[in-house]
């Protein structure tokens, strides 16, 4: 095994394409899980064991918001594992980069990690709101459902875009593809900031304050309904467009 720097080296020459990332995976996610891939392939790690331990903070997290009462300790903490788990969820695949040991199973099990996120997030704020918050109304309830919804969808619809759109593109030829090549845009990585999962996090940092939170909760599943609109109308023209080509 190299150094730590040397293995640092070999992971930024490893990187995914930035396009269609936000600032915050870019600059913050994708460093830190850098930092950790290395440490990971220091200790011999598998990407599948990364993948695990990302689940572990997550899923731990996730845990503490439905079961323990809402407060600026719990917050603190439930939003450092969270950006944890987000950084080792970015860290399974940067190792597997680095030492050429991924393959469908790894990219499987990540996708699996993922969406369980997603839905057991949400349910966790819903049992939160049902056990502690003393809500304004019950149709709060109702929030985390749809917020849910957004957020399924929205990862479920990009993963089918993204596994039709390779096939489509593959049957059309490389430089079919060389031409609808788009450049990383530093707008649409700004722009992109309040759909990423790290700033999502960040919201649990107000749970001490329950008003706040749900606040800050409303704002975002607002938020991210809107994106989840343009993403599908985006999708569904690229994909008819690899149809028509």
């Amino acid at each position: 095994m190299g150094s730590t720097g040397t293995v640092l080296r070999e992971l930024r020459g490893a990187q995914k394409s930035a396009k269609g990332v936000s600032l915050y995976s870019r600059y913050v996610n994708r460093p830190a899980g850098r930092v950790l891939a290395a440490g990971a392939y220091r200790a011999g790690l598998t990407p599948n064991q990364v993948t695990l331990i990302s689940a572990v903070f997550t899923y731990g997290a996730v845990s503490s918001v439905a079961l323990v009462e809402p407060s600026w300790t719990l917050a603190v903490l439930v939003y450092a594992a969270l950006a944890v788990g987000f950084a080792f969820d970015s860290a399974d695949g940067q190792l597997a980069r680095l030492t050429g040991r991924g393959g469908p199973d790894g990219e499987w099990l990540d996708h699996v990690v993922d969406c369980g996120k997603l839905l057991l997030v949400h349910t966790a704020v819903l049992i939160s709101f049902y056990r502690f918050g003393e809500l304004p109304s019950d149709a709060w309830l109702l929030l985390p459902l749809g917020f849910q919804l957004a957020a399924v969808v929205t990862f479920c619809a990009g993963l089918l875009r993204e596994h039709l759109g390779k096939a489509a593109a593959s049957a059309q030829g490389p430089s079919w593809v060389a031409t609808r090549a788009a450049p990383v845009s530093r707008v649409r990585a700004v722009a992109l900031l309040p759909a990423d999962y790290g700033v999502f996090c960040l919201v649990f940092l107000l749970l001490g304050a329950p008003g706040a939170f749900r606040a800050g909760y409303a704002v975002l599943a607002v938020v991210h309904t809107l994106f989840l609109a343009a993403f599908l109308a985006k999708w569904f023209r690229e994909l008819k467009a690899l149809r028509a080509g």
